[in-house]
């Protein structure tokens, strides 16, 4: 059964129609598509994140949407690549540290469906915790830096859903500061429910490193 991406929710609609406009204006400019800050210049990006921002405004999640915005548009340039880890990978991925890097080449940029409420993470301080849709992940400079958008709370009956950016290299001899395993989950019964949970940004990061890794041997649901 088809499960719509972040993408398929907020910009199925607006894309044909912004994202050329957004690609003529960078190329125009002679910018790389990668670079967050040139992006944010371009004044069909800045109309659009006049019109996907709330009446009541975002204050400091105008950063969050900008950040899903750069991911869809990088997304949909690279003809919409969509993987999937399916469960029966998911323990090995979050188990024993990744090996180097497949030969298999990933798309520029992508979005990995992960298997529904499997990864949780308390996104919002004193809120309930949201499992883990997937992730948009894209390599920035020379292929040493991942961008990482966890999307969470994808649900039928929600309007909307949460996200949250991860930036950097590969994260070496990361480690939980109460000495639990990465991923371990938090949530109660999590174990015997076969959960995982991410704790903070870096274990985000460490996730899409991961899942990264893997290269093309992931199945692609579409592209």
């Amino acid at each position: 059964m088809h499960r719509p991406t972040p993408f398929d929710l907020v910009f199925s609609q607006s894309a044909p129609e912004v994202f050329p406009s957004i690609c003529r204006a960078l190329e125009q400019a002679g910018c790389a598509p990668t670079d967050r800050d040139s992006f944010l210049m371009v004044r069909e990006v800045v109309t659009l994140l006049h019109e996907l921002r709330p009446d009541e405004g975002l204050g400091e999640g105008i950063g969050q949407l900008a950040a899903l915005v750069h991911h869809a548009y990088l997304f949909w340039a690279a003809d919409a690549p969509t993987i999937e880890v399916t469960a029966e990978r998911l323990t090995g991925l979050l188990g024993a540290r990744a090996g180097s890097r497949a030969d298999l080449e990933s798309p520029p940029a992508y979005y990995a469906i992960l298997p529904q409420q499997r990864i949780w993470a308390q996104v919002i301080p004193e809120h309930p915790p949201e499992p883990l849709d997937g992730c948009f992940v894209h390599p920035s400079g020379d292929g040493t830096v991942l961008r990482v958008l966890g999307v969470f709370g994808i649900h039928a009956e929600r309007d909307g859903f949460s996200v949250v950016e991860a930036v950097g290299q590969e994260p070496m001899a990361l480690e939980r500061r109460d000495g639990s395993e990465l991923f371990a989950p938090t949530l109660a019964g999590g174990k015997s429910a076969g959960l995982f949970s991410i704790t903070g940004e870096e274990e985000l990061l460490d996730l899409g490193w991961r899942i990264h890794k893997l290269g093309s041997q992931l199945p692609a649901l579409s592209s």
